[in-house]
C-alpha cells in the first residue's frame, strides 16, 4: 500500500483541518468497492452521484442525509425457494456514504435501468458569496484636493 505525505499541503492552507483529516483517513483505510459509483458535475452548481444497484427495487434502497453526510444503503430480501446453479449478480446488502460540502443539498433521486441517480445542488447564500471590495486612493481623515476631509464615499 502506498503512503502519501500531505504535510507540505498543510503549510499552505488555513482552516482546512477537516479536509486534511479526511485525506489522512482515506490513505489509511481500505475503502469499500461495492457497489460501484460515479460522481459527475452536470453544471457549475449541480452534481450527480450514480450508484450501480442492479437487482435492487426502490423499496430495497434507502437514502438519508444527516449533517452533510449522504448515506445510501440497500438491503434485498432473498426469495426462500430460489436455487441457484450459478450466482454472478451481487445482491448483498451495502451502505455507501458521501461527505457533502457545506451548502450542498439533495434535489432528488431516481432509479432507472439498475442505476440510482442522486442529484445534488450547491446553493451558497448571498451573504457568503464573494463580493468585490473597492479600493480607496485616500485614507480616511486625510485631506483631498479641495482641502476637505476625505470620507469613505470619496
Amino acid at each position: 500500500m502506498r503512503n502519501f505525505d500531505f504535510s507540505p499541503l498543510y503549510r499552505s492552507t488555513v482552516g482546512f483541518d477537516r479536509l486534511q483529516s479526511l485525506l489522512d483517513s482515506v490513505t489509511h483505510e481500505s475503502a469499500p468497492t461495492y457497489p460501484p459509483y460515479n460522481i459527475e458535475r452536470t453544471s457549475e452548481n449541480d452534481y450527480r452521484i450514480t450508484v450501480a444497484v442492479a437487482g435492487f427495487a426502490e423499496n430495497d434502497l434507502d437514502i438519508e442525509v444527516k449533517q452533510n453526510l449522504l448515506t445510501i444503503s440497500g438491503k434485498r430480501a432473498e426469495p426462500e425457494e430460489a436455487t441457484y446453479l450459478y450466482r454472478g449478480i451481487a445482491g448483498r446488502s451495502f451502505e455507501r456514504s458521501f461527505q457533502l460540502a457545506d451548502h450542498v443539498e439533495v434535489k432528488g433521486a431516481r432509479l432507472e435501468n439498475g442505476l440510482l441517480h442522486v442529484d445534488l445542488v450547491r446553493r451558497v447564500p448571498e451573504a457568503l458569496k464573494p463580493r468585490r471590495i473597492e479600493i480607496s486612493s485616500t485614507a480616511p481623515g486625510s485631506k483631498n484636493l479641495e482641502g476637505n476631509l476625505a470620507t469613505a464615499a470619496d
